[in-house]
């Protein structure tokens, strides 16, 4: 098992292999690393590597291809990656290196990238498809195309260009929807991880608190577990809590605001996200509460759906039907509970669906319907729950108790074969739960 990555070199080649079965003896599988990102003049973003690489080797390094040519005799599994460069590694860190990358990333061969200009034309002739991510990288893309024209320019020669040119995702993103044992116990670390930092910040929480005090409780406790956030973190104060990707996270909380946090934990790749909302002040007002509760039963009835051969679907419905409900029932929507879930006019109040895939991409690959129809739950999805509410503050169509009320409530889940395994679990979501949490906080 790598420490760097938490999956073994063999998975990592039982992966490759996988995937080269299904794009047949004839065909050529391209990968390029994500490209380093400036942030400003000579500085970077931190860098990230693309899912699919790091989910077919574990190479963290930029400047990588990873060419997959099955039935190759010479090798199917070829990196190109940077040289050693001891001036470049005082400043930037170490390399692997092409001399290392075979026995340390477990590949057949590997070439300096320098070389990738000369060696990929020679790969491609004979090859009648090539799996690529076309679109992904503009620049990468020329370049593709450019090796390609060379291969056609030689056809008068006897070169044999390939002339199918299908998207990686067909067969990739189907690959990484079902999470293994070892991504499963990543994937659980990060949520253990995510569960303690939002703790963090329902201890850190009282009345006058800022949006950013509260993210660096958060993120302090990711990077102190050796983790990083999975996507930027949300946190917002009272009506901020209604806009749904807020960002600013720099208002000042006032006593009697909720604040819905957003955020969970990158470990080894893997994402966790998590969605909590709870009082600044740590008691729930009447109406505050009467919404909560109802965001809380949505999830349970979603959650409730969550098992092998349950359609995806079923889940969000689960959650719209309970919500719409509950917003009658309190005097938010008036009418007939049929209705409005078909009219969907409880979007006035409930814009998103109700989850999403969550692997390597916190927004994970794969698709949600077959063939026009929702597909089937089976064991190995991984997937979230996130019902809310959100009443504008400025909506003079419900009463002034309810306005500005933003609640959220998300959590993380693994299909299994009798049911489903919540990754998440052990962080307060009921309004009791919340209130006895902060109210131990506060007196420790």
């Amino acid at each position: 098992m790598s420490p760097a990555t938490g999956i073994s070199l063999s998975a990592y080649a039982r992966r490759r292999r996988q995937l080269m079965r299904m794009a047949g003896d004839d065909a050529i599988v391209v990968v390029p690393s994500a490209p380093e990102r400036v942030r400003s003049r000579d500085t970077h973003y931190p860098y990230r590597q693309d899912s699919d690489l790091w989910y077919l080797s574990g190479f963290a390094e930029p400047e990588a291809v990873l060419v997959l040519i099955p039935g190759r005799r010479h090798g199917e599994s070829l990196l190109f990656c940077r040289e050693r460069d001891p001036d470049r590694e005082r400043w930037d860190g170490p390399r692997i290196g092409p001399e290392g990358a075979v026995d340390a990333m477990s590949m057949d061969d590997a070439y300096p990238i320098d070389d990738l200009d000369e060696i990929l034309p020679g790969l491609l002739e004979g090859r009648t498809r090539v799996y690529y991510h076309f679109g992904r990288d503009t620049d990468f893309d020329l370049k593709l195309i450019g090796w390609l024209n060379r291969v056609r320019a030689q056809v008068r020669l006897g070169a044999e260009p390939p002339h199918e040119f299908l998207e990686l995702g067909h067969l990739l993103d189907e690959m990484r929807l079902f999470k293994s044992r070892d991504e499963i116990r990543l994937m659980r670390r990060a949520a253990a991880i995510s569960v303690r930092a939002h703790q963090a910040a329902m201890r850190t929480a009282r009345p006058g608190v800022h949006e950013y005090e509260l993210q660096a409780a958060l993120e302090y406790e990711f990077r102190r577990q050796d983790a990083l956030p999975a996507y930027e973190s949300i946190v917002g104060a009272g009506a901020n809590a209604c806009v749904l990707h807020y960002r600013a996270n720099a208002a000042q909380s006032a006593d009697g605001d909720l604040v819905l946090i957003d955020a969970g934990a990158e470990y080894r790749g893997y994402a966790a996200d998590i969605t909590r909302t709870f009082p600044v002040n740590g008691r729930f007002t009447e109406p505050q509460r009467a919404l909560h509760d109802l965001v809380v039963a949505a999830q349970a009835a979603a959650i409730g759906q969550a098992r092998p051969g349950a359609p995806y679907e079923a889940v969000h419905d689960a959650a719209v039907a309970t919500l719409t409900e509950g917003l009658l029932r309190l005097g938010l929507l008036k009418g007939k509970l049929e209705k409005h879930v078909a009219g969907g006019s409880y979007k006035r109040y409930y814009r998103h669906k109700t989850g999403h895939w969550i692997g390597l991409d916190v927004h994970d690959v794969g698709e949600y319907r077959v063939d026009g129809v929702s597909r089937l739950l089976e064991p190995g999805m991984a997937f979230t729950v996130e019902p809310g509410l959100y009443v504008p503050p400025d909506d003079d169509g419900v009463a002034a108790k309810w306005r500005g009320i933003g609640i959220r409530i998300e959590d993380d889940l693994v299909i299994t074969r009798d049911g489903h395994a919540l990754l998440t679990d052990g962080l307060a979501r009921s309004a009791d739960e919340i209130e006895a949490f902060m109210s131990d906080a506060a007196r420790s």
